[in-house]
């Protein structure tokens, strides 16, 4: 398939799938239940955090995961005394378990005291036109308080080999701009056009048989190749083809 005749089928398949109808099934229903930016990308990360796996699995533990914190996540990060964390235990979704719960609590609370929250701290890293140093030093930030050893896998270095799907998702939730009601677009400092596409399972295998990524193994090379190629599709907004491409694989098993 020539570029250009992927470019409109792809197109077609962003807009019928970037659509409010889809997203009560999905992890970003959750930041969706709040209205103040704060509590939209406070529960954005943490959702994001643990989205691997099934998706209502996903929504449910990120449910749990709010309710733990009053359904007021920036307030609970703000003003929680220690004796609040006793009542992380027991919280577990796959890996990801109440000792990580608690210090990304602590972590959050850092960021939002030193540098007033996450968006500043990404959009003073960007790197040319990508967002994946600033991934990088954000992850720094983030672990620059002592933190338990377990819990360092749960943000992923796009420099040292990830993909980072789950922060690069986060990102297109927060960043992108458009009138569709899915993605948020509250952080105007970052531009969409240095987003790279949150590679899954689903998305790579899709994005082989178009022939935008080459590569088997989903790393950043292949990110690399993926980026390359939905961005000479759509330069400002090349991740709005992650509705596209996630869609063809879980919703038309393409």
């Amino acid at each position: 398939m020539k570029l250009n005749e992927l470019k409109e089928f792809l197109d077609e398949k962003s807009d019928l799938y970037n659509n409010p109808a889809f997203i009560e099934s999905d992890p970003i229903s959750i930041p969706h239940r709040f209205t103040k930016k704060e509590d939209i990308e406070i529960s954005g990360f943490l959702t994001a955090t643990i989205a691997w796996g099934n998706r209502k699995s996903i929504i449910s533990s990120a449910t749990r995961m709010m309710a733990l914190m009053d359904n007021a996540p920036h307030d609970f990060i703000m003003n929680h005394k220690p004796h609040h964390l006793e009542r992380f235990d027991g919280f577990v979704h796959r890996t990801f378990n109440h000792t990580d719960l608690i210090y990304f609590v602590k972590a959050l609370q850092n960021i939002y005291v030193q540098e007033g929250g996450p968006e500043k701290i990404f959009a003073g890293n960007i790197s040319g036109e990508s967002v994946l140093p600033a991934i990088s030093a954000f992850r720094k930030f983030f672990f620059s308080l002592p933190f338990p050893q377990r819990t360092g896998k749960h943000v992923s270095d796009p420099l040292k080999g990830s993909v980072a799907k789950r922060i690069n998702m986060f990102l297109r939730w927060m960043v992108r701009r458009d009138n569709r009601g899915v993605d948020f677009g509250i952080w105007p400092s970052l531009p969409a056009s240095v987003l790279s596409c949150p590679l899954d399972v689903h998305s790579g295998n899709v994005a082989r048989k178009l022939g935008l990524i080459t590569r088997k193994q989903n790393d950043t090379m292949a990110l690399a190749e993926l980026d390359n190629c939905l961005r000479q599709m759509d330069p400002g907004d090349p991740v709005k083809y992650d509705f596209a491409l996630f869609g063809l694989g879980v919703f038309e098993e393409f």
